[in-house]
């Protein structure tokens, strides 16, 4: 999948990959690679964090169930657009019903990093389960950029973390999480604004190549 997004930088002038259009193009062909590689190699579709995050790719109506019933999760933030939760998960009113909070921080796939905006509102859920002692799913459709990028500002406040630390911790529990210069600038801001005054040093290197 690397590959493919090196290609498609190179190929595909930026201008055309940041169009809606082209996100819902390739949105049905990424999704079919992720769910092969979850048949055919070691990548779960879900892993836990810690004790408040469980990372994961689009939850389908039967992974929804198992994520209420075996990871006791009580809130949902996704981190997909409108079209990638039309058909394949439950919507707002699904998970309300079964108790379970839901955000919708909508954010362009692979070449788009979350506005600071959303990544604040998404970290301040995570939080306030956190202290409540529940779990929060957060995903976007293959659960290892859009929601890795929200999952390192929460590891990066909740610890004291840099960047790098906290891309370290979740390529420790979700191996294939995948962050682009956008995702890492995006952490980047996240750890000055917010971090760095707390814990006063700067932990932050060159990411990991």
């Amino acid at each position: 999948m690397r590959t493919a997004v090196i290609l498609i930088q190179w190929l595909v002038p930026e201008k055309i990959r940041k169009h809606r259009v082209f996100a819902q193009f390739v949105f049905y062909p990424s999704l079919l690679y992720n769910i092969l590689m979850k048949s055919f190699t070691n990548r779960n579709w879900y892993d836990r964090i810690d004790d408040t995050v469980v990372l994961g790719a689009l939850p389908f109506h039967p992974v929804a169930s198992r994520l209420i019933e075996e990871e006791r999760i009580k809130a949902v933030v996704s981190m997909n657009e409108d079209f990638e939760l039309k058909f394949l998960t439950p919507n707002r009113s699904s998970w309300s019903k079964r108790g379970v909070e839901f955000l919708q921080l909508p954010t362009q796939d692979i070449f788009a990093a979350p506005e600071a905006g959303k990544l604040r509102e998404g970290v301040d859920l995570i939080q306030r389960y956190r202290e409540q002692k529940s779990s929060v799913y957060v995903h976007c459709k293959a659960g290892r950029t859009r929601s890795a990028t929200l999952v390192g500002c929460y590891l990066m406040e909740r610890h004291g973390y840099g960047p790098e630390k906290c891309y370290e911790e979740m390529r420790r529990k979700r191996p294939h999480v995948l962050l682009e210069e956008p995702q890492w600038e995006a952490l980047r801001l996240h750890f000055e604004r917010f971090v760095k005054p707390k814990v006063g040093l700067d932990n932050a290197r060159p990411p990991i190549q």
